[in-house]
């Protein structure tokens, strides 16, 4: 069993398709009768029971209906299956961006189609939508791209590209969920206003976004209808142009344009044109019609294989039109044959490289990648690539990124399997797994967002890796290579890498911090941790509990966040390791306050600092001190609060967002809020500004809620109500509602003295509601304060119960800021 084989054997999406089969089993229903009874489509029912498609949640939920089970226990596992992808977070560009350009090149040599591209550009002004659809190779992408270039003048807001992957080798169908993230980020859409979870808002989503711009987006290679329909347009004036080898009888309201191969003509006159010979009487072609013809028929007269003849007789000007027969001959088929014959005019080490592309998890890849799959200098996978580019074996979309067109990837895929061991096929995967995981290490180390972690261990690190300027290349690399990075983690998960799989998450975490949400991560740290515990290592094993327990916490979940720091610090003890230690002690200390205890979060960010100091990590001990002065601002020891603080800002950095940095300025602006009003406010602003600046919408609404309780302090109720609007309005963008906890009762005391106690009473409420389900204590005892304070001028009884419900929660809290 070879690596690829190994990766289909412990396939969740085949396993969800057997359970499908046995519901199918159940019904006593034909393929048919089932889709009929249950609503479906019976192609895509058909792609469903075979594997060959994930099927959206509500099928699922229709089929088990239909035979009275209940669909939660598939839940899980569709989950695994579907693995919806975060957006590509949108720039952090000064100024007004340009608008984005997605669209591939235009050939020069487009021939022909102009009945088909004439359907084209009438559907679109008719429906605002066109389907494109015809055999593999036959032109549909290069129609649909080139008529989209000829439409790019009159929809300026953006000129979108995205490959579905209906028919890619070795891949799924990008899922509808991934696509419209993929889309909404191709408009600068920020990830945290993206819904988290649910097709039809994130489809909602997306036609909100295309109803004021003018927009045209080509949706290539779909696999059925259900996967374009939630992507296309609603209301305004944006289009669609969607391509599939299929016929999507199911779009109704799109109007179809099939193509067939080029007729005789046209494939002359294209083929002339690819060798450098377009209209030459005295041209090889011209000179031997009989073997011209051959060379159409063995082409099969299909566009993108004519191309690839061309090109090689273009770069051969010794072979006649019969010598290029000959070797098109040779070929297994007609497209097999193009490309057959450009391949073997390669060098060997050129050949291999191109085989072992077809190996590759990503969908697009760059030097660095192909210089670890190869085991070769980077500079000799640069010349490499650009010979397979010459040889219209790889495709050049933006400068640096390479891809393989479908075709040509599959024959790659195909030829790795002919030619060459398993065991060498093998090595190439893993350097490839190594690769990502070093190259993921190195551009978080260039991100101090979080405290610094170790460094890769998992497999060997490659001679060569990009070098990151500072923290902005990095998150830049981490943008382009987010979709390659988990394709990576999955493939490591399929072919049992654990060490790969256990390490990944790790170096992903200040990007997700940032861009990501929690949702997708909290996935990703169960799996890593899956794998630790195969592997064995305590150290791992603790490290991946701990990273588990910090994932659900930011997602509001502290029952669990607990559960996974017990397990940590019963085995990072006994690894020995004192930074893991200290991460641990710091990430308790977070959970500790918010769970109701006063006086543990201080001892446990003291014991980090300690910890940090004896481990020889100064940014760490900095995290641990500003942790430990913001606790002391909770506890109400305001004058200490501000001591520590001060001692953190004097610590040198150079980064300006530097957390530590950004925790202590926003404690000092509090603490000094009544003494030194002026400089307090200076601090908060300063801190908002690099928030701002950095991008992070939830240290920017932290910010403004901060600065919002100093104004209250200061007596400056209307501009302190006006920072904690700001802040809600940005926490309304990230479509996480625990979030909210840490805001609600201070904008509600804002509220109450500015003279607004019906406002304050709502905001205490919806606080008092939330924090029991989070099990956030001390937020829960300050919204029954607040509710009495506000009550006690008009219903004491009320008042007197809501002031007892909280005492007997906490039996009293330490102050508050």
């Amino acid at each position: 069993m070879d690596v690829q084989e190994r990766a289909a054997a412990n396939d969740p999406q085949e396993e969800l398709a057997a359970r499908l089969r046995l519901l199918q089993e159940r019904s006593g229903r034909g393929v048919r009768a089932l889709a009929r009874d249950s609503g479906l489509s019976s192609s895509s029912l058909s792609r469903y029971l075979n594997g060959q498609t994930v099927p959206p949640w509500p099928a699922v939920v229709a089929l088990c209906r239909l035979v009275k089970r209940d669909p939660r226990p598939l839940r899980p596992l569709w989950e695994r299956t579907s693995n919806p992808l975060p957006a590509p977070p949108k720039s952090t560009r000064q100024g007004r961006p340009r608008p984005r350009n997605d669209l591939p090149r235009d050939v020069p040599d487009f021939t022909g189609r102009e009945e088909q591209l004439a359907a084209v550009f009438a559907a679109v002004e008719s429906h605002r939508a066109v389907c494109v659809d015809g055999m593999a190779g036959v032109g549909k992408t290069c129609l649909a791209v080139h008529a989209a270039h000829r439409l790019a003048a009159g929809f300026p807001d953006a000129q979108l590209y995205v490959d579905l992957h209906g028919f890619t080798e070795g891949r799924p169908p990008l899922d509808p969920d991934s696509a419209l993230r993929m889309l909404l980020g191709a408009l600068d859409v920020p990830s945290e206003r993206v819904p988290q979870e649910g097709l039809e808002q994130l489809a909602a989503c997306w036609r909100s976004e295309l109803a004021h711009r003018r927009v045209v987006v080509v949706l290539d290679n779909a696999a059925d209808a259900e996967q374009v329909r939630p992507l296309l347009p609603g209301a305004g004036p944006s289009v669609a142009l969607v391509t599939s080898r299929n016929r999507l009888l199911g779009l109704d309201e799109v109007p179809p344009v099939s193509l067939d191969v080029l007729s005789p003509q046209e494939s002359a006159e294209l083929l002339a044109r690819a060798s450098g010979e377009p209209g030459g009487r005295d041209g090889r072609l011209a000179r031997d019609p009989e073997s011209a013809a051959e060379v159409l028929r063995l082409c099969g007269h299909l566009p993108l294989a004519l191309r690839l003849a061309g090109a090689r007789l273009r770069h051969r000007p010794g072979w006649t039109a019969g010598v290029l027969v000959q070797r098109l001959a040779q070929g297994a088929s007609e497209f097999d044959a193009a490309l057959a014959m450009s391949v073997r005019q390669l060098k060997r080490s050129h050949a291999r490289l191109f085989r072992l592309l077809g190996l590759l998890p990503g969908e697009s890849f760059d030097e660095y990648v192909a210089a670890a799959l190869a085991d070769v200098p980077l500079h000799t996978a640069q010349e490499m690539l650009e010979d397979l580019l010459d040889a219209h074996l790889v495709q050049q979309p933006v400068t640096g990124r390479y891809r393989l067109h479908d075709l040509v990837h599959q024959y790659a895929r195909r030829a790795a399997a002919e030619h060459g061991s398993k065991a060498d096929r093998e090595r190439a995967l893993g350097r490839v797994l190594d690769y990502y995981v070093h190259a993921a290490a190195a551009a978080d180390a260039a991100m101090p967002f979080l405290s610094p972690g170790r460094a890769a261990s998992a497999g060997r690190p490659p001679a060569e890796l990009p070098r990151f300027a500072d923290k902005n290349a990095a998150f830049a690399w981490f943008v382009t290579e987010y979709a390659n990075l988990i394709a990576a983690f999955e493939t490591a998960a399929a072919i049992g890498a654990d060490p790969h799989v256990c390490e990944l998450p790790r170096f992903l975490r200040a990007y997700f911090a940032r861009r990501c949400g929690t949702t997708h991560l909290n996935v990703l740290f169960e799996r890593s941790l899956a794998a630790a515990e195969r592997l064995g290592d305590p150290l791992q094993l603790a490290e991946a509990h701990s990273d588990l327990g910090f994932a659900r916490y930011n997602a509001g979940r502290l029952a669990e966040a607990s559960a996974a720091y017990e397990a940590a610090g019963a085995l990072v003890s006994r690894a020995g390791d004192g930074r893991a230690e200290a991460e641990l002690a710091l990430r308790r200390g977070y959970l500790s306050w918010d769970t109701g205890h006063v006086e543990e979060p201080l001892e446990l960010f003291r014991l980090a600092g300690k910890l940090y100091e004896q481990a020889g990590c100064p940014a760490g001990a900095a995290d641990a001190a500003a942790a430990e002065a913001w606790a002391m601002l909770q506890l109400g020891h305001r004058e200490e609060a501000a001591q520590r603080s001060r001692e953190v800002l004097g610590l040198p950095h150079t980064d300006p967002a530097w957390p530590p940095a950004l925790t202590a300025r926003i404690t000092l602006g509090v603490a000094i809020a009544r003494e030194e009003p002026d400089e307090a406010v200076e601090h908060l602003r300063r801190a908002l500004a690099v928030a701002r600046d950095d991008g992070h919408l939830h240290n920017q609404a932290w910010c403004l809620n901060c600065l919002g309780v100093a104004l209250r302090q200061m007596g400056r109720y209307e501009e302190a109500l006006a920072c904690h609007k700001e802040a809600f309005a940005l926490l309304e963008e990230l479509f996480e509602e625990h979030w909210k906890i840490h805001f609600l009762n201070g904008y509600a005391e804002t509220c109450r003295l500015a003279g607004l106690p019906e406002e304050a009473l709502r905001l205490h409420r919806q606080a008092l509601e939330l924090a029991p389900r989070l099990g956030n204590r001390p937020e829960e005892v300050l919204a029954h304060e607040g509710i009495a304070t506000v009550l006690d001028a008009t219903d004491p009884a009320r008042a007197a119960e809501h002031r007892a419900a909280g005492q007997a929660l906490l039996g009293g809290v330490g102050p508050r800021a």
